[in-house]
């Protein structure tokens, strides 16, 4: 209700409002979710396609202070699932059940920061070392609407709140959506098969595997679906043999007939001269969307992800201040990225209503 000669709040009240009686609420939620919602009404949100990608910002934590501690490695979603699905496995092929598995609590070393607790430590190839978070973004193909912003501390890897996301929005906002774009992090078991009991085209870009030099890559062994079996470069047959705990299942060669191969030295270096190839039991979903990727619908989808999606994470760098954390810990920082994430959505709105006259 303000005119342009009025003066505005103190910058005090904006922040006492926001420590105080903000505090512990999900507020900035709804204002971000209110602006998608509006964008909806102005046909804006096609929701038929999405892109997602996740950018880190710099906390705001020196590197060099820190402490050590072992932390537990959190139980994944989809674990009971995947033991379902070993279970049916092992079954169908004429296996005895595994026995129940003894609670191990897995842990790991971590480095927390002691300026800010809630950030987590980053180190990647070809990136900067640094205390940061994540910003997990999801946006739409019609007007690069901002349909999803999510943080999470820098440590965590890109795929594990995606599905857990992409059904928010779906729930949220009442999208249909048909196809996904994402970049090569993604590319796991889970989240491939999550997009295909949720009959989604998921399109993921390759991921650079790192075979042991001098040793055929994996694909030189050719899988033979009808009789469960692979068939090596020198056409000998790898049969099944179990289905770990870890949901692969392992097929084994005859080191009889590996031991006077000629091939042997390029295919395994085992003092019993036998090959073993893993497959997991969901692979059939990863092997939909290397295809899917390679497709002429899959190859369009790919190149406006960074259309998208990265031109978003760009905007929110150069013209909106995201680049660093401009406070400290995660629901702070959350509500610095929902607001930024809100204003490029009005942005939009507005130079696309101003445009309607």
């Amino acid at each position: 209700g303000l005119r342009l000669t009025d003066p505005v709040p103190h910058h005090s009240t904006i922040s006492w409002n926001r420590c105080n009686r903000f505090k512990d609420t999900d507020i900035f939620q709804e204002i971000f979710d209110e602006i998608v919602l509006q964008a909806q009404g102005h046909r804006m949100v096609g929701g038929r396609v999405l892109f997602t990608d996740s950018t880190h910002l710099k906390a705001s934590a020196n590197k060099h202070k820190y402490t050590k501690e072992i932390v537990e490695v959190e139980t994944r979603e989809y674990i009971g699932d995947l033991d379902k699905a070993i279970e049916e496995d092992r079954r169908q092929q004429g296996k005895k059940p595994l026995k129940a598995r003894e609670e191990v609590k897995k842990t790991k070393e971590i480095r927390k920061s002691t300026t800010d607790p809630d950030c987590g430590f980053m180190s990647r190839d070809h990136k900067q070392e640094m205390f940061c978070y994540l910003d997990h973004r999801t946006t739409d193909m019609k007007f690069n609407i901002i349909t999803d912003a999510f943080v999470t501390p820098g440590n965590v890897h890109d795929s594990v709140p995606y599905l857990e996301r992409l059904d928010r929005q779906i729930n949220r906002f009442g999208l249909h959506v048909e196809a996904v774009a994402l970049d090569s992090g993604y590319l796991t078991n889970p989240i491939c098969k999550g997009l295909s009991d949720r009959d989604i085209f998921g399109v993921i870009a390759h991921r650079r595997y790192h075979p042991t030099q001098g040793l055929f890559p994996k694909w030189k062994f050719e899988y033979d679906e009808e009789q469960n079996i692979y068939i090596c470069p020198n056409g000998e047959i790898l049969s099944y043999s179990t289905t770990n705990r870890e949901g692969y299942r392992e097929y084994k060669s005859d080191p009889n007939k590996c031991a006077a191969c000629p091939l042997l030295e390029k295919c395994t270096r085992s003092k019993n001269h036998q090959k073993v190839v893993t497959r997991h039991v969901w692979e059939e979903h990863k092997e939909k969307v290397r295809l899917n990727r390679l497709s002429p619908s899959g190859k369009m989808l790919y190149k406006f992800r960074k259309e998208k999606v990265e031109r978003s994470f760009a905007d929110s760098k150069e013209l909106h201040g995201l680049r660093y954390c401009r406070l400290r810990g995660l629901q702070k920082v959350s509500e610095q990225v929902l607001l930024t994430a809100a204003c490029q959505n009005m942005k939009k709105i507005a130079i696309h209503l101003d445009r309607q006259v």
